[in-house]
């Protein structure tokens, strides 16, 4: 098979929740560990860091990545979902993983997948740690893709792990609470394990503590630590409390055996673009007009993105927006700004919300926009309309944003 061949059989044979949502959920690890088995325990043959949350995991994984390559480490990076290209989910100092090691892994291991019923997402993970494994990475940012407790990636034992920040997301398979999906976020946390906590918040801090006292594990919140002020190229406020997260959690790495320097942290944080190729987070496209795109798609992250965006000078704002089924609309419609016009469209996935009921949903709620049939119609007729010194922000859906990167 070819690689285009390959990545199709993954996506079409095999469930896979970034398309198809709850149908694709997994609530057992036993595939997972009937593979590490099969592929003689990949996982154990390099050092990790594990990274959950519902709002900044993905920064926080490539920040983490971005200052252990800036010392001379060679990182391993697994990230999820992809915007463009499957392999963006396996890196090694940057670098996707090869089209050939993916067509092979695939090929060898086709009718174990088979056999066994495997789903996307754990041969995505098994085919990572394999990866990692065999190219001797000295250590691997492993970012949880939903969840904690049952998500395939949890069956590491990491240096150390970190939780960022806690919020209303798919709630269907963690929870309708705050401290619900806590709990499932906090089934990272392993034995004698330090965990760092990225943000103290009131309805999940005791679920955290709790946790870390039953598995014996040093717990603390990175932003009641007093910490220098480091600057980052991914723009956008919210990285502030990332960063600090990413301090905390180098600094335990660095009472273990790996040695960072200040300087690394200072550089690793300016080039996390650069070293680890990270899209989609405040990302400016385009100047004249200004357009910036960002994945944020839920109330927590809505809520740091539509704040700075009202901060930009601009003369008219240009929103082009789409979302999936399971969002819950009625926390998100309050913070989008008024003063706005929309351009609405299904993003370009079975998930992705109907164009007419999304319609529905702004017409009640008073909003100035109009339907396209393609997230790239909705883009073009944007940039047609925008003036110089307009801005156009593009997000909702990390499936909006793929679309126009």
């Amino acid at each position: 098979m070819t690689y285009k061949d390959t990545v199709e059989w993954m996506f079409q044979q095999l469930p896979m929740y970034q398309n198809l949502g709850k149908t694709a959920y997994k609530k057992d690890l036993s595939n997972t560990i009937l593979l590490s088995n099969y592929l003689k325990k990949p996982e154990n043959k390099f050092k990790s860091v594990h990274v959950a949350g519902t709002n900044g995991k993905g920064s926080v994984s490539h920040m983490l990545a971005s200052v252990l390559q800036e010392v001379g480490y060679k990182v391993g990076l697994y990230t999820s979902p992809h915007l463009k290209d499957f392999r963006e989910r396996i890196k090694i100092n940057g670098k996707e993983i090869s089209k050939h090691f993916v067509i092979g892994f695939i090929k060898k291991h086709k009718q174990f997948f088979i056999e066994n019923k495997l789903s996307f997402f754990e041969m995505t993970v098994g085919l990572a740690f394999d990866y990692f494994a065999k190219q001797h990475v000295d250590i691997a940012i492993i970012e949880v893709g939903m969840g904690g407790r049952l998500d395939s990636t949890n069956i590491i034992t990491p240096e150390v792990s970190v939780i960022t920040n806690i919020g209303l997301d798919h709630t269907q398979f963690l929870g309708n609470t705050l401290p619900e999906i806590a709990a499932e976020k906090a089934g990272i946390i392993k034995q004698k394990i330090p965990i760092i906590i990225s943000e103290t918040q009131n309805e999940t801090s005791n679920v955290f503590i709790k946790t870390a006292k039953l598995k014996n594990s040093k717990i603390k919140f990175a932003d009641q630590l007093t910490q220098e002020n480091y600057a980052t190229d991914l723009k956008g406020n919210y990285q502030q409390k990332n960063i600090k997260a990413v301090i905390a959690a180098i600094k335990i790495l660095s009472n273990k055996t790996f040695k960072i320097s200040n300087n690394a942290i200072k550089n690793g944080l300016l080039k996390v673009v650069e070293n680890t190729n990270l899209k989609g987070r405040w990302q400016v496209i385009q100047q004249n007009p200004k357009i910036i795109c960002d994945t944020a798609h839920n109330k927590e992250g809505l809520t740091y993105v539509i704040e700075q965006l009202l901060k930009e000078e601009f003369n008219k704002l240009h929103i082009v927006f789409g979302t999936v089924k399971e969002k819950d609309l009625n926390l998100i419609m309050p913070l989008l700004p008024k003063e706005a016009d929309y351009y609405l469209s299904k993003p370009n996935v079975a998930r992705g919300l109907d164009i007419d009921e999304l319609s529905s949903v702004f017409k009640s709620n008073n909003y100035n926009f109009k339907p396209y049939k393609t997230v790239i119609n909705a883009f073009n007729i944007a940039k047609k309309n925008a003036k110089d010194n307009d801005l156009i922000f593009v997000g909702g859906s990390t499936f909006v944003v793929a679309e126009i990167i």
